[in-house]
Formats: structure tokens, C-alpha cells, sequence
């Protein structure tokens, strides 16, 4: 059953000026360990890799943002931004994985979370819908 949706959208040009501004400080506060490697191996290749790195760290900012809304929680505990990481699987879809709090949290209440990531021109966008494989009401997960 579905319990819950979230959608956010990021202004790519805007995760460039934050980036150029505070540099990996940025990138290191937004993304986790294992989105990291895969952000700085993008930003290695040059001006072409820069840009689909920037691409890369404002949809998993999205991504967070809409994983968060679609739990009902925003950015605030159980969910923060290192508490979940976006990953792609062999075939490029993206599956997110969950750390600490938010781990037991999504564990504890039989929830299976599903992400959709697009960018076009000067846009990222993110998609999540959160599922329940037990019958709860969403009041129920609100108050957890």
C-alpha cells in the first residue's frame, strides 16, 4: 500500500554558484561516503565531467528532499542527509540506501521506498514513493 509521495525539484545553476562558493564542503555536507566517490571520480573529468557532476550532487539533494517528504518526516529526524545515500544499480536505476536512524526507522515500520531521479537542461528532479508492507495509517508513522 502506498503511504506516501514526494517530489522536489533543484535548480541545477543554483547547486553551482553553492558549490563554487563552498566547494567539496558543500558536496561533503549533501552527499554521502559512497555518493562521494562517484561525485568526485565526475568532477576528475574535466569541465564536461564538472557538469554532470554538479547534475549528479543536485539530484541526490532532490532525492533527499523528496525521500524526506514522502516519509513524512522533511529533514528531520529519523531523516537527515547522510542518512540516506542514492545509488544507482548495474543498469543506471537508482535505490536508495538508508544508514543509521533512518535504517531501523524504515526496518522497524516494514517500509520499502522507491526513487526516481531526471534532469533536464537546468533542472534536477526526484520522484519517491514510500510503500507499507503492513496495513498502517499514515497517522501511525507520523507519530513514530
Amino acid at each position: 500500500m502506498i503511504i506516501g509521495i514526494g517530489i522536489d525539484r533543484v535548480l541545477i545553476h543554483r547547486v553551482e554558484q553553492i558549490y563554487k562558493r563552498w566547494g567539496m564542503r558543500f558536496a561533503e555536507r549533501v552527499l554521502g561516503s559512497q555518493e562521494q566517490v562517484v561525485f568526485q571520480a565526475r568532477m576528475s573529468r574535466g569541465v564536461a565531467g564538472q557538469g554532470r557532476a554538479l547534475s549528479y550532487l543536485a539530484k541526490r539533494f532532490a532525492a533527499k528532499e523528496a525521500v524526506g517528504k514522502a516519509l513524512g518526516v522533511g529533514l528531520a529526524y529519523p531523516m537527515s542527509l547522510h542518512s540516506l545515500e542514492v545509488l544507482n544499480n548495474d543498469k543506471g536505476a537508482p535505490y536508495p540506501v538508508f544508514h543509521k536512524a533512518l535504517a531501523d526507522w524504515v526496518n522497524d515500520q516494514c517500509l520499502r521506498v522507491s526513487v526516481s531521479l531526471s534532469d533536464e537542461q537546468d533542472a534536477a528532479i526526484a520522484l519517491a514513493i514510500v510503500e507499507s508492507e503492513k496495513s498502517v495509517a499514515i497517522s501511525n508513522l507520523q507519530s513514530a
